[in-house]
C-alpha cells in the first residue's frame, strides 16, 4: 500500500474513533510544550490499546516507558470500572513531570502511579518486594532493553495477562539480520525470545499509517 494512502486511511478512521477529543489532544499539547519526542502512539493506536484493557477487565496495568502520558492516560481510560491503576515507569525526570501534570489535568491522578527511575531497577524491585501481579502489560521503552522487559514482564503478569509491545517491526528494519542498529538487535532478540519462550503464546502485527511502518507483539502469558 502506498504510504500517502495509509496515512489517510488512518486519519479518516481516527475521524470516526479517536476525533474531538479535547483531553488527549491536551497531553500532546502539553508533550510538545514541554519538548518531548513526538513519538507516542497515534490517537487510533492509543483508543485500540485502551480497548484491549477494558476488554481483558485490567484492573492493573504496567506500562513501560511512559513520555508524556498519551498512552499512559488511553491505557487508564481502559482501566476495568470500579477501581484500579497505571503504573508506569519512566527515567526522564520531565517526561515524569508531564505525565503527572498530564494525568492530574484529565482528571486521571487517582488512576496513574508514576515512578521515576530506569525500568529493569524499578521491576526487579517491584519483584523483589512481590508486587501484585499485572493483568495487561505494554513496553514502548528503549529497544536494546525489551528482551530484559519481557523477562522481567513474565515475572509480573498473571496467568492470562497479556504483554504488548510497540515499535517491533522498526520501518521493516528487523528484517536485517545483519544490522548493526542497537535497536534492531534488541527488537529481533525480543522476538526470537518470545517465540521461544514456553510461557508466552505470542504474534506480531505489522501496522502502517501515521506512524510508519511498524508493529505491535502481543504475548498471552500462559
Amino acid at each position: 500500500m502506498d504510504s500517502t494512502l495509509a496515512v489517510d486511511v488512518d486519519r479518516y478512521l481516527e475521524s470516526l474513533f479517536a476525533d474531538g477529543d479535547a483531553a488527549m489532544e491536551a497531553v500532546l499539547k502539553s508533550s510538545s510544550e514541554a519538548g518531548l519526542s513526538p513519538i507516542a502512539v497515534s490517537p487510533l493506536q492509543g483508543a485500540f490499546l485502551s480497548l484491549l484493557a477494558s476488554a481483558m477487565g485490567a484492573k492493573r496495568i504496567l506500562e513501560i516507558g511512559a513520555l508524556g502520558g498519551y498512552s499512559t492516560l488511553w491505557l487508564a481510560r481502559g482501566l476495568s470500572a470500579g477501581g484500579g491503576v497505571v503504573k508506569t515507569l519512566e527515567i526522564d525526570p520531565k517526561s515524569v513531570a508531564t505525565v503527572r501534570a498530564n494525568a492530574k489535568a484529565a482528571g486521571l491522578a487517582d488512576k496513574v502511579d508514576v515512578v521515576e527511575g530506569p525500568a529493569a531497577l524499578s521491576l526487579e524491585a517491584m519483584i523483589e518486594r512481590g508486587e501484585p501481579p499485572f493483568d495487561f502489560i505494554f513496553i514502548d521503552a528503549d529497544k536494546e532493553n525489551y528482551p530484559l522487559y519481557l523477562d522481567l514482564s513474565v515475572r509480573l503478569a498473571r496467568p492470562g495477562a497479556l504483554i504488548v509491545a510497540d515499535n517491533v517491526v522498526w520501518k521493516g528494519e528487523i528484517a536485517d539480520g545483519k544490522s548493526t542498529s542497537a535497536a534492531v538487535k534488541g527488537l529481533r532478540a525480543y522476538l526470537e525470545q518470545a517465540s521461544a519462550d514456553t510461557r508466552l503464546k505470542t504474534s506480531v502485527i505489522q501496522t502502517l499509517g501515521v506512524k510508519g511502518h511498524d508493529g505491535f507483539a502481543f504475548s498471552l502469558v500462559l
